[in-house]
């Protein structure tokens, strides 16, 4: 963003696009062509080819009831897609998969389309350029391509157009000029859950959440709000730096106390 804008002194724009229900969606079918070019020993052939076609769904421990089930969309869940189709979210095979499945994108902005500012974080993408109808047209380009080559489609409600000045929301933060925060809703959503969660789990999510939080430049006011969170809750906190939260002192009642006798 800085070299696109010469240091924030030229007016750019950004087009911010990303897959829609991607792991659920993914053509296991159009991925095994892909592994194929690059994999070519017979062993390793079949150990990507069973984990790639495994069905989750065989012999699976449903945890929750069937009521909290039921509140999944049909189209997010697994359970619903078609053979062939999708990949569990959280397997470390499917991260990787996932970036193999995309790698086809990835060679498309950069080689067909000359992207020269483009970056991708797992089916999230940014473009950048001077002009609105170059990424316009870069948006008509890539939505065929998808459909085409990996049979999939953009998310048209996630699909954002509009000067970089306003603020790219990328990988959990929002990029500013001169400066990055902590995405407001991923704020609001740390917030509710320090002040309803039980106690046990407030200590390594309020840790985890001020890890979240300083990894943005600017990230000064939301590390007080998620302090004052914790505070609230009992926790003690690094006053100075508002970077670590400790764990709450245990409580005692009389009857836990020992007295040394008297001499």
């Amino acid at each position: 963003m800085r070299s696109i804008t010469q240091n924030w002194s030229r007016k750019a724009f950004y087009l911010k696009a990303d897959l829609s229900n991607f792991f659920v969606s993914i053509d296991k079918h159009v991925l095994w062509e892909q592994i194929t070019v690059k994999v070519h020993e017979p062993f390793w052939q079949w150990l990507a080819h069973t984990i790639l076609f495994h069905d989750p769904r065989e012999n699976v421990i449903v945890q929750s009831g069937p009521r909290l089930l039921a509140q999944v969309p049909p189209h997010k869940s697994l359970f619903s897609a078609p053979a062939d189709t999708g990949l569990p979210i959280g397997n470390l095979s499917s991260q990787f998969f996932a970036n193999v499945h995309l790698d086809a994108l990835d060679q498309f902005c950069k080689h067909r389309l000359k992207a020269r500012h483009y970056t991708r974080y797992v089916d999230d993408f940014v473009l950048l350029a001077e002009s609105t109808q170059w990424l316009s047209q870069a948006l008509q380009r890539i939505e065929h391509f998808l459909g085409s080559r990996l049979h999939a489609q953009l998310n048209p409600k996630k699909t954002i157009l509009q000067p970089v000045s306003r603020g790219i929301d990328f990988a959990g933060q929002v990029i500013l000029p001169w400066r990055r925060i902590t995405r407001p809703r991923t704020l609001r959503q740390a917030l509710h859950r320090l002040e309803h969660m039980p106690d046990a789990d407030v200590y390594a999510s309020g840790n985890s959440y001020l890890g979240l939080a300083r990894q943005a430049s600017a990230s000064h006011h939301a590390q007080a709000q998620l302090c004052r969170a914790l505070l609230k809750r009992g926790h003690a906190v690094d006053g100075m730096h508002l970077t670590k939260a400790f764990r709450k002192a245990p409580t005692t009642s009389r009857k836990d106390t020992h007295e040394t006798p008297a001499l």
